[in-house]
């Protein structure tokens, strides 16, 4: 399979996490982002940053998912890149917030790229962070 980094990843190179899609859970997801940034050797700040802008991109979608959702993270590990996905059910007729948002700003600022995308009942955000060159 390939991932957003263009590169070819391996099952191995994959975690997948389900929470409730609950405020109360994300200390986890915050957790296992730190622990799969540190083991690629992100700077200390990188692994800051892409730990709020997980936090952010469930906040987002925390505010339209259904009632009992689970909230389910993937992330994917390349040799200098992680990329998270955070999906969930959503109500019926939910949006997420528009690009030009401020969440949208933060997410942009903090990781390489940011992209989501709604259908089937469903909303999907994605972040991809490179680990900056010096590695």
């Amino acid at each position: 399979m390939t991932q957003l980094t263009g590169r070819p990843t391996t099952d191995d190179d994959v975690v997948h996490l389900t929470v409730p899609a609950d405020g109360g859970y994300l200390g986890v997801l915050r957790t296992a982002t730190a622990g799969l940034a540190a083991r690629l050797q992100f700077a200390l700040d990188e692994i800051e940053d892409l730990r709020i802008a997980v936090d952010e991109a469930c906040a987002m979608l925390l505010a339209i998912a259904t009632r009992d959702a689970e909230l389910e993270c993937r992330f994917a590990v390349t040799e200098d890149a992680l990329t998270v996905e955070v999906t969930v059910p959503t109500v019926r007729g939910a949006t997420l917030p528009s690009e030009s948002s401020f969440a949208w700003k933060v997410l942009t600022a903090l990781t390489t790229s940011a992209s989501a995308r709604a259908a089937d009942g469903r909303a999907t955000i994605s972040l991809l962070t490179r680990r900056a060159s010096g590695y």
